[in-house]
């Protein structure tokens, strides 16, 4: 058996399964990070949590540290096309031998503890950049903070972007409740910094800090971004301290100008612990994409017509994607839509747009939510659109209705822009071009 197949039939897997594939406890992690010699010890690490928006910054941060020179690790999830690119450094994703030698080496050990399918990748993660010295690694966390397996670090930055309801089953019905989860990751006596400051959560956030005793910084409060061009790169005014500087940001995607803030925010902090230059932020910030491979962010698949995808997959994520495809000029739209069945479908319909053509379809895990339940919420809506039993039936339909000054979006789950991403379709360049 492929050893990633293994993984992913041995443990418990939350992105496959759902909550029956989460493990909760901590247990787990301290008896894998003591197995393995606390590998995490050996390298400064930065810790990011958030509903929306720490993928970016993990992949924008880790940019600019690897400009700057450091050997610099990422650990993020999920993975759109191959479980090698949870785990990289310097923008090259973990070998596979690495992912052998470690299962035949432990499988024992890691066997008699029944962990899940992120206790095994998150220790694996440590253990490999421990083994390749890595100067610096920006570890995002899996799911919620308090009790997520990689809070078994001690960070020198602690970063949280933002709140939003999603995983309510599991973080909390309320953004109190959720960000009380989240803060779970804030450490005694190491700075905090907060993207985005909420009339709900801000008080949460200012009292697990204080007992913490730990520094906190609401970045909404202190950086003014404006947007002054967005292609082929977006180009930033950052204004803080009386300066204004301008950035290119290689990421597209308006609602980039808030995980920009969060960043800057989070350098100014960071440049008092290790040495980044300006030169580096601005190559980091430039060269994102180029540096650490980060896709399914407002990425564009194709041209004549216009195919972008983006994994925004919550209520708050969703609407900044539409937001974003409202400011655009094409045509007509057209949006091949698809959810896993833990997300509230209702909360997202409101943001959708009534004159845009839907391709409701199915991503290939067990969690898709089933057409019927889209179909229900589309119907209600008075909603346009077409059912197709998978991604790629919905590309090859869409690409039959579409003219070449058209816009194609491609999400509501990661996993169904993982299908657009892997779908042969593309490749055999079957859209005009």
């Amino acid at each position: 058996m492929d050893i990633v197949e293994y993984l992913y039939n041995a443990f418990p897997f939350y992105e496959r399964q759902g909550k029956s594939g989460y493990k909760p406890g901590m247990f787990n992690s301290f008896a894998l990070d003591e197995h393995f010699g606390y590998p995490h010890r050996s390298f400064k690490t930065i810790h990011i949590a958030g509903t929306n928006g720490k993928g970016s910054t993990s992949h924008m941060l880790a940019s600019i540290l690897q400009e700057q020179g450091y050997k610099t690790g990422l650990y993020t999830s999920p993975h759109l096309v191959n479980f090698n690119e949870r785990i990289q450094i310097n923008g090259k994703p973990i070998e596979t031998s690495f992912i052998e030698n470690f299962v035949d080496a432990n499988k024992v050990f890691i066997e008699s503890l029944s962990p899940s399918f992120f206790e095994v990748t998150t220790a694996m993660a440590f253990a490999y950049f421990a083994a390749e010295n890595v100067d610096i690694a920006v570890i995002e966390v899996g799911l919620g903070g308090r009790l997520d397996c990689t809070n078994v670090i001690s960070p020198i930055l602690s970063v949280i972007t933002n709140i939003s309801k999603d995983h309510k089953d599991l973080l909390g019905d309320t953004l109190e409740k959720i960000a009380a989860e989240k803060a779970g990751i804030i450490k005694s006596g190491i700075p905090v910094v907060i993207g985005e400051s909420q009339f709900e959560t801000k008080p949460v956030f200012n009292l697990i800090a204080q007992e913490k005793k730990a520094s906190i910084i609401f970045a909404d409060q202190e950086i003014k971004v404006k947007r002054i061009a967005w292609q082929p790169f977006q180009n930033f005014e950052i204004e803080y301290d009386g300066f204004i500087r301008t950035y290119e940001l290689g990421l597209l995607g308006k609602y980039q100008e808030n995980n920009i803030k969060t960043v800057i925010q989070s350098l100014r902090l960071l440049q008092e612990i290790v040495t980044i230059d300006q030169s580096s932020i601005e190559n980091g910030l430039r060269n994102v994409i180029k540096n650490t491979s980060l896709q399914g962010r407002w990425q564009q698949i194709s041209s004549k017509p216009d195919v972008f995808c983006d994994i925004g997959h919550n209520e708050a994520g969703i609407e900044s994607v539409m937001n974003h495809i409202s400011l655009l000029n094409y045509d007509k739209i057209h949006i091949i839509l698809g959810m896993v069945n833990d997300k509230d479908i209702s909360s997202i319909m409101k943001y959708l747009p009534r004159n845009a053509e839907y391709y409701i379809t199915k991503p290939s895990i067990e969690r898709a939510m089933e057409l019927s339940v889209l179909a229900k919420n589309f119907e209600k809506e008075g909603l346009f659109y077409s059912i197709c039993e998978n991604v790629d039936a919905a590309i090859k339909k869409v690409i039959k209705n579409a003219d070449c000054n058209d816009l194609i979006f491609i999400g509501g789950s990661n996993f169904v822009v993982a299908d657009a991403l892997k779908s042969d379709i593309f490749s055999e360049k079957l859209l005009r071009n």
